[in-house]
């Protein structure tokens, strides 16, 4: 009787909480996905030689082998920004997985250490592997954002009082710093501190139409299999109380989202680089427009991360043009002044 009223009580208090808003977040994805393809077709456009969109157009659906136009279009720019926009997806839906379980609104895989330790497993890779395929590159990257993850969480959660925001990030901030030492120490004297220096910065520049392939074939397993929990984090982000009321095993659903999570920023940090912000911004934007429910805040986070990250890339070589800025910078950029005043907002709460 008692385990019957605590289910209808959870029931009340979830259906109290969560508010949506459906109609402005298909107006979200709608317009996102549009912007997203004009955004694409600008970046393919824009670079040390300028290109007009009918020749993008004609390189895309009448191809001429012959045409140098047509070769930068197909294998240079367009896996640039096809990259662009899955790194942006991922990173944004790990962020909104991350503070939807953790209830932390800082929570972001640059902040929490899960970048730093992929880039601590690429610094292996390049000093000791560096004839790798990008698919195992790809795995070992998911070994080492789990590592960092593991101690993180480990440090940041006390046996007694659970996940506290502050401590979580405090020990994510150390984390980061001691594995990116750890990182820039094996790279200097394995004289690859060049290549790991451009990768760390973030960029796009190089990309290949295999590494897109992985990339999309990893992000697109991380994104369908977050909309199959969005629910259940929509639950955990209401707190541990509501989801025990409604029976949720939320151990289970916390590991299945962390597992998303590192495969989600795994691939992308083994692709373009460790690039932060992007999880911590895009999810805040996206549940101010469409409400607390999970299951429209990870799609829209997907689709504006991947604008921001396309916009941020084509800023980034507009800036200077003769001299391509570090994408990471650009995000940057946007992306710490937001997180200052996070940190202010929840130390005034």
């Amino acid at each position: 009787m008692e385990s019957s009223t605590s289910q209808d009580q959870a029931r009340k208090r979830l259906r109290a909480n969560i508010w949506s808003r459906p109609y402005a977040a298909a107006l979200i994805l709608a317009g996102g996905l549009a912007v997203l393809l004009l955004s694409i077709a600008v970046s393919i456009c824009v670079g040390a030689k300028d290109i007009s969109l009918d020749a993008v157009w004609q390189a895309l659906f009448r191809f001429d082998p012959a045409s140098s136009q047509h070769q930068i279009i197909r294998e240079l720019r367009l896996p640039r920004a096809a990259a662009g926009a899955l790194a942006g997806a991922a990173f944004a839906a790990a962020g909104a997985i991350m503070q939807g379980m953790t209830r932390n609104p800082i929570a972001d895989t640059g902040v929490l250490g899960i970048n730093a330790g992929a880039s601590l497993a690429l610094a292996v890779c390049l000093a000791f592997f560096p004839a790798m395929v990008f698919g195992r590159i790809v795995l070992i990257a998911f070994a080492g954002a789990a590592c960092a993850a593991l101690l993180v969480f480990g440090i940041g959660s006390a046996p007694r009082r659970g996940m506290d925001p502050v401590r979580m990030t405090l020990a994510g901030t150390a984390i980061s710093a001691l594995l990116l030492a750890l990182s820039q120490g094996i790279s200097l004297y394995n004289n690859v501190s060049q290549s790991l220096s451009f990768w760390v910065a973030g960029s796009l520049a190089g990309v290949k139409w295999s590494q897109v392939d992985t990339l999309a074939v990893w992000v697109g397993l991380g994104l369908i299999s977050s909309l199959l929990i969005s629910r259940s984090v929509t639950v955990l982000s209401l707190g541990e109380d509501v989801a025990s009321g409604l029976g949720q095993r939320s151990g289970m659903v916390k590991l299945g989202g962390f597992m998303i999570v590192l495969v989600l920023a795994g691939s992308s940090v083994a692709a373009v680089g460790p690039i932060g912000f992007v999880g911590l911004i895009v999810p805040h934007v996206a549940r101010y427009l469409v409400g607390v429910d999970y299951r429209w805040i990870i799609p829209c986070s997907a689709v504006l991360g991947a604008v921001l990250l396309v916009l941020s890339d084509i800023g980034a070589r507009l800036i200077r043009p003769d001299f391509e800025t570090p994408l990471g910078a650009v995000v940057s950029m946007l992306g710490v002044p937001y997180f200052l005043y996070l940190i202010r907002r929840e130390t005034r709460d």
